[in-house]
């Protein structure tokens, strides 16, 4: 006798509505992640058909800024397993670890964390998986990245986080971070076996901290394919932003794009990192190497980043200043005054850093100044847009890392940016895995900046706006994965030789085609047991 599961009328209604209605019917963001999670456990082409139609909607839940309470509290609302965990403890046999993935021959991605700076949240230990499985998404939504060869991992050695090790539903192991000598011995042995275990992956680093960051990018970046997206994909999105605003700000100024000055606060992996990344907006302009640097200023906790400072950690030492001798300057009003800078970005985690007077302060020197309060989430952000907005009576060029909504100020609309990540990564790994690039390079990373700055169409230009729309990352991510291949065979990275062989166009077309997609959902058959 045949059972029937479903409700007799059941395949006559749209089941993504249900899902949707489900959705907004969670009136706490956490809730939302945890549901969109079971979904994607139940009904993963179900998921993907929901995020894909409604990513504005989505992409703020199941990444930042949700994903940050998602990390916060994941023990307590772990429901299954979802990534690959390795231990500190596997050391000697962490080949043998990766191993039981059960999908080896065809993952093409990892995302790895360790958990050590989780956005702005510091220190999670195991509870940062939902980075890189958030990531992974972005890279599924973004890219068409095939959901089976996407694979998430955290790598669990300890926290310093002592809620955490009191936590009697703490998923991780209770001690405290390794020494840099064990560190060092368990990433050595940890790479190493991702190169023999998953011959064809791409891995980028997510989320370690500011020191490990840049010293396992330089320790690894030549001799295996990774990238660290708080480093290069910050860098590389905020870039792109910044031509765009430059070329805005310079407008209204009459200002050339070389007179452009910038300051960071905030002197972290991310800050540094973006700031390395800007350089390229100068010497595209023509200036040596020295010269950009130059139009660069660093401020941290204790004010403008200056050579002569004692005890300055090494990462710093790249943009302090040498033109300076007075007295330590640590009001960002003042450093204003004193740099006069075109632009301000913010990568510090200090919310609300931006004042209403920091603010003037940019638009007493600027007709329309850059800035972008760039950290992550939201609670984060050194000034709200609507702050912003009215604080410089509509003047700013504003860019955040977290999603903020329209406002209205003396009956003009005004639309913000966003410096999100997923416009950059997801390109960037979809050209990388296609070309089969052995690494990426510095000058791929740059490409992919430049195709993002060319991307907006002539309705987001006329706006004004710094980025495109996040409705059509598919096609922007296929624009800057054109980019990436293109400059990975210009500098002989590449292994796919077949790609060198094909006219821009049909490249183009066979990066579009190779992006997935879910299949079409349509009224349900009805099984029967």
């Amino acid at each position: 006798m045949s059972v029937n599961r479903f409700p007799p009328h059941f395949a006559n209604t749209d089941h993504r509505e249900r899902c949707l209605a489900q959705l907004r019917s969670k009136p706490v963001a956490l809730e939302k992640y945890i549901y969109l999670n079971g979904l994607k456990g139940r009904d993963s082409n179900l998921f993907y058909n929901i995020l894909l139609e409604n990513m504005p909607e989505m992409i703020p839940i199941l990444y930042t800024p949700t994903v940050g309470d998602a990390c916060v509290n994941y023990s307590h609302i772990w429901r299954r397993p979802e990534g690959l965990y390795v231990s500190i403890e596997d050391k000697g046999r962490i080949r043998e670890v990766l191993s039981t993935w059960s999908n080896i021959h065809d993952s093409r991605i990892a995302v790895v964390t360790d958990g050590s700076r989780i956005l702005g949240l510091g220190d999670l230990g195991a509870n940062g998986l939902p980075i890189s499985i958030g990531k992974l998404d972005l890279y599924i939504a973004g890219a068409g990245i095939k959901p089976n060869s996407t694979v998430p991992i955290c790598l669990d050695l300890g926290t310093n986080t002592q809620r955490y090790l009191d936590d009697p539903l703490y998923i991780g192991i209770r001690r405290p971070r390794p020494s840099v000598q064990e560190m060092d011995e368990f990433m050595d042995e940890f790479m190493q076996a991702m190169k023999d275990v998953f011959p064809n992956l791409l891995i980028q680093f997510e989320d370690f901290s500011t020191d490990n960051a840049f010293r396992y990018l330089d320790r690894y970046r030549h001799q295996y394919r990774v990238f660290n997206d708080d480093i290069q994909g910050t860098g590389s999105v905020i870039l792109s932003g910044f031509i765009n605003a430059a070329g805005l700000s310079s407008a209204a100024s009459g200002r050339s794009l070389s007179d452009h000055k910038v300051l960071f606060f905030g002197a972290g992996s991310a800050g540094i990192g973006v700031a390395k990344q800007l350089l390229s907006f100068f010497t595209m302009l023509g200036m040596s190497p020295e010269e950009a640097r130059s139009r660069i200023y660093t401020v941290d906790s204790k004010g403008l980043i200056t050579a002569d400072r004692k005890g300055l950690q090494e990462h710093k030492k790249f943009f302090a200043r040498t033109d300076y001798s007075g007295p330590q300057m640590t009001n960002l009003v003042d450093i204003i005054n004193y740099v006069k800078p075109t632009a301000l970005l913010g990568l510090s985690t200090l919310k609300n850093a931006f004042s209403e007077g920091v603010v003037k302060a940019m638009c007493a020197h600027n007709e329309r100044p850059v800035i972008f309060p760039l950290s992550n989430p939201v609670h984060l952000s050194e000034v709200e847009y609507q702050d912003a907005i009215q604080w410089s009576n509509g003047k700013v060029i504003f860019a955040s890392g977290s999603p903020y909504k329209p406002v209205t100020h003396n009956g003009v609309t005004y639309e913000p940016g966003q410096g999100n990540n997923m416009y950059i990564f997801p390109g960037i790994g979809l050209g990388s895995i296609l070309s089969k690039a052995r690494h990426i390079s510095d000058g791929m990373v740059e490409k992919a900046a430049i195709a993002l700055s060319s991307s907006l169409d002539a309705e987001e230009q006329a706006a004004q706006l710094v980025y495109p729309r996040l409705t059509r990352i598919r096609d922007i991510s296929s624009k800057i994965a054109f980019a990436v291949i293109r400059q990975a065979q210009k500098e002989k990275l590449d292994e796919n030789a077949y790609l060198r062989t094909l006219p821009d166009a049909d490249l183009l077309g066979l990066i579009q085609d190779k992006m997935w997609q879910p299949q079409m959902l349509h009224l349900w058959s009805v099984p029967r047991l």
